[in-house]
């Protein structure tokens, strides 16, 4: 454990901020699942609905910083490639 003082405030913000990223990246990669099993239902409704549910997640996420805004755009269009092939 660090002794300086600016140390141990800055593992204390680094361990907060690395909490929400996880949370942020998890929640999107569970959007994402459930994008996947609707297009495996064939469910337009579903996966049109669970498409822009994703599509949040992903953009909610760059905007934090949790990932790079180049990986939010390409996740979104790999979700719209699928949305367009059901």
């Amino acid at each position: 454990m660090a002794n300086i003082k600016s140390a141990i405030k800055r593992i204390k913000t680094s361990r907060k901020s690395n909490l929400r990223n996880r949370m942020l990246i998890s929640s999107m990669r569970t959007a994402i699942k459930r994008v996947k099993a609707a297009r495996e239902s064939g469910d337009a409704e579903a996966l049109k609905a669970a498409y822009i549910a994703a599509v949040s997640k992903a953009d909610k996420a760059a905007s934090k910083g949790a990932i790079h805004k180049n990986a939010a755009n390409r996740r979104k269009a790999q979700l719209a490639k699928m949305l367009n092939a059901q």
